[in-house]
């Protein structure tokens, strides 16, 4: 009967959010619903919402999570002084004049994006406001560059600095410790955001690398769909590189000094808020009407993820009272082919959620669930840290409701099967590297301090 009421209640709570209820309030109203209702009918014992406060006060006083609003302050002061389209004009003239120029371009960008703001929406969107028209005009497929946009945008989810590693960090840090006082350690070892960040690095290097290689396939194989600009841009080389180097140097310090250990990633989220807004003031893009919306929509979405957060919390504690937990651990415990099959189950239930669920709610709802058991069978948490970015990474692209093509359908006059056939090659070059990853775990492992 418990497992009737604990997956009664995942039920619901995904059929709520695909009708478009917020999701913040669906997690947490469904719970408490479920759990009035559990307790009248004997099913649930009401002390468990009694850790509700004290969840509540963790969250707000977690000091990985305080890196959230600095890096989405980061990202947004990167976006609205206009650095996105600097890189893009630059280095379109830099390798525009060369066959498929634009679209290397778009690549480096796009990830030079990725790792500034580590926002998927706002870099989808940048990029096909600034991108897509310039493609097109130079006579670039359609379903090529629009693939390439969701792509690359799509790679601030593996990218560090990333929001998702930084969350994926919190969460799988406690699912760590909870699996090794599980298996009776109770000295137990932990997880960092710093050691997902080393152990990003080669794998979203290596997705640029394919989706690179992919290029030089269409290159030679299909020239038309790549063509050179048609109209040339003329810079001198001093003023691309002034247009490259500070976000480089930027991103380099927020990473370096999280993965040496230098500093934590909230110190050096505000390092990077820093020197984000120095260089907007030395580009003369920020105002006090742009330093207003910049505030305001950070206190917007980090608004939305704490939410989020404490209705997470609710769905667990009462997923929890039901029994949920140890019906799912029973469940991956007793597969045919041990761990792995385990492992490939939570692999495409995840990806599938990806289809109607935010990665933050995946990761406060799902992970914490699955995370402990996976662990205990012996799973290095940074490479499955990193499979699960990848996963959700591929879910945002997926047809027909990956979250990047809604993204780009909504800035550009696009056929939506034009986007699906340019985004699928992407999601094959991303099954294909979890794949690697599954065959060669220490890739994640190559960096580390």
């Amino acid at each position: 009967m418990e497992s009737i009421w604990a997956f009664g209640l995942f039920a619901v709570v995904a059929s709520v959010l695909l009708i478009g209820f917020p999701v913040a309030f669906t997690l947490g109203g469904v719970s408490l619903w479920f759990a009035f209702a559990g307790y009248l009918a004997g099913w649930f014992d009401a002390a468990f919402l009694m850790a509700l406060p004290n969840r509540v006060y963790g969250i707000m006083t977690n000091v990985t999570l305080m890196a959230v609003p600095v890096f989405i302050f980061m990202g947004l002061v990167l976006e609205k002084a206009k650095l996105a389209q600097s890189l893009l004009e630059n280095m379109a003239a830099l390798l525009g004049g060369a066959r498929g120029g634009l679209g290397f371009s778009l690549l480096i960008v796009g990830t030079l994006l990725a790792a500034s703001t580590g926002i998927v929406g706002a870099t989808v969107v940048t990029l096909g406001l600034l991108a897509l028209p310039v493609m097109k005009k130079n006579g670039y497929n359609e379903s090529l560059s629009a693939g390439t946009i969701c792509a690359t945008g799509t790679l601030g989810q593996i990218i560090p600095p990333s929001i998702v590693l930084v969350l994926l960090g919190d969460v799988l840090s406690n699912a760590y410790q909870q699996a090794q006082i599980n298996m009776g350690v109770f000295s137990p070892k932990t997880v960092s955001v710093g050691d997902l960040f080393a152990g990003a690095i080669i794998p979203g290097l290596i997705l640029v690398g394919f989706y690179s290689i992919y290029w030089v396939f269409i290159i030679i194989k299909h020239p038309h769909k790549a063509p050179a600009n048609k109209e040339q841009l003329s810079k001198p080389l001093t003023h691309i590189l002034a247009s490259l180097l500070p976000p480089l140097f930027l991103i380099v310090a927020v990473l370096g000094s999280i993965i040496s250990g230098i500093a934590s990633p909230t110190e050096a989220a505000s390092v990077g808020a820093v020197g984000a807004l120095l260089l907007a003031l030395v580009k003369k893009q920020l105002s006090s009407s742009i330093l207003m919306e910049i505030s305001r929509e950070t206190v917007k979405v980090t608004s939305m993820i704490f939410m989020i957060l404490i209705g997470a919390a609710i769905f667990s504690l009462v997923f929890k009272g039901f029994n949920g937990n140890e019906i799912v651990q029973g469940f991956l415990k007793d597969l045919p082919g041990g761990k792995m099959t385990a492992f490939v189950i939570v692999m495409v239930v995840m990806f599938f959620l990806g289809f109607i669920l935010d990665f933050i709610e995946i990761t406060f709802v799902i992970i914490p669930i699955v995370g402990p058991i996976l662990l205990s069978q012996g799973f290095d948490p940074v490479w499955l840290g990193i499979m699960f970015a990848i996963n959700l990474q591929t879910s945002f692209l997926t047809p027909p409701f990956g979250f990047a093509l809604f993204y780009l359908k909504g800035v550009s006059d696009i056929e939506s099967i034009k986007l699906y056939k340019g985004v699928l090659p992407f999601i094959l070059i991303q099954i294909l590297v979890l794949i690697l990853l599954t065959w060669q775990p220490k890739l994640t492992s190559l960096i580390s301090f």
